[in-house]
């Protein structure tokens, strides 16, 4: 069991535009030829950050269009924020506020032995990455550029502090960098 940061990213190091805009993102590929399917059949839990399940509210319609639901998941998912949101008719979606390590053990006892996917964003990632409890980076970089936005991870990561486990072609617009998180200087990452 893995947690993991599963994100695409420009190649300017955002995942999304100040206003939380994802359009430079879909005209790269298709989910379907990607990672994303047997990625996902090994996920248990999810954790996002407000600014995602908005995005996934506003955008619902266009969701359901390509997922076939307005909540394209089955797994259980902890949103992280501070103020309330409305649910999602038939999501098992649990609102959450505070530090990230108090909600890890209640994720993990859900996904059992599957992995738990930090959907997004980048600073919610970047807190599960400084309690020790982030395993794996899988960053989809994409052709695009944004001069600005919301940023990939907001940390300041030295090394060795990750260490590259593959690289892959997706298509003429998209590579997939796979990293493991080293926990100490010179030790093995938990992978």
């Amino acid at each position: 069991m893995k947690t993991q940061y599963y994100v695409a990213s420009t190649l300017d190091g955002f995942i999304a535009t100040e206003d939380d805009s994802l359009d430079w993102l879909f005209p790269l590929g298709d989910v379907n030829a990607s990672s994303y399917p047997a990625f996902i059949a090994e996920v248990g839990a999810l954790a996002m950050g407000a600014s995602t399940y908005e995005w996934l509210l506003r955008n619902g319609d266009a969701v359901a269009e390509e997922t076939g639901s307005p909540w394209p998941y089955t797994q259980p998912a902890w949103v992280f924020s501070h103020r309330v949101h409305p649910a999602i008719e038939g999501a098992d979606i649990r609102f959450v506020a505070g530090d990230v390590r108090q909600v890890h053990a209640d994720m993990k006892a859900a996904a059992g032995d599957r992995n738990i996917w930090i959907v997004g964003g980048g600073e919610l990632a970047g807190q599960f990455l400084d309690a020790g409890l982030l395993d794996e980076l899988i960053v989809q970089i994409g052709s695009a550029t944004l001069g600005g936005g919301k940023p990939l991870l907001p940390r300041r990561i030295l090394s060795p502090g990750l260490r590259l486990l593959s690289v892959s072609q997706m298509g003429s617009g998209m590579a997939e960098l796979r990293y493991a998180v080293c926990r100490d200087e010179g030790a093995s990452p938990g992978v």
